[in-house]
């Protein structure tokens, strides 16, 4: 699927988003930083609307690996967890923010389950495509309940 193809301009409302949210059993949003998280699901929002696409499980680290949250080398490790996101959604961000905001929006919530997190989201919808279509200075776009 082309996803360019129902890309708009600024203040489309009809913009189809990609947003994944970290979370380690499904239900709730991780407790730790949103980048950390065992899995990332994946929502299509679009016109009005929200669709599960997929679950993508996060690279696993091995004892033996010494990648540093915040480096670049771990933003390359795991671009294929992140690959064609408009935004990540969690409850923190850790010192990866930064390489993270090049890529997508990062969205910290106050809220504990994914469901909660999704009515977030759908009711700031506007403000996450405004922070998502800027092409400098991207800043993390916190929401409220």
């Amino acid at each position: 699927m082309n996803r360019n193809n129902k890309r708009a301009e600024k203040g489309d409302e009809n913009m189809e988003l990609f947003i994944a949210f970290g979370t380690d059993d499904g239900e709730n949003l991780t407790n730790g930083h949103a980048g950390d998280a065992r899995y990332f699901y994946l929502y299509k929002f679009s016109n009005n609307e929200e669709e599960f696409v997929e679950q993508r499980r996060n690279i696993e680290l091995g004892a033996g690996q010494s990648l540093k949250p915040g480096n670049p080398e771990m933003a390359k490790a795991r671009a294929a967890v992140f690959k064609n996101l408009d935004a990540l959604v969690g409850k923190e961000f850790g010192p990866g923010l930064p390489n993270l905001l090049k890529q997508f929006v990062c969205v910290p919530v106050r809220v504990a389950t994914i469901s909660k997190a999704i009515e977030v989201v759908r009711n700031n919808l506007d403000r996450i495509r405004q922070e998502k279509n800027k092409t400098e200075d991207r800043k993390h776009t916190v929401v409220r309940p």
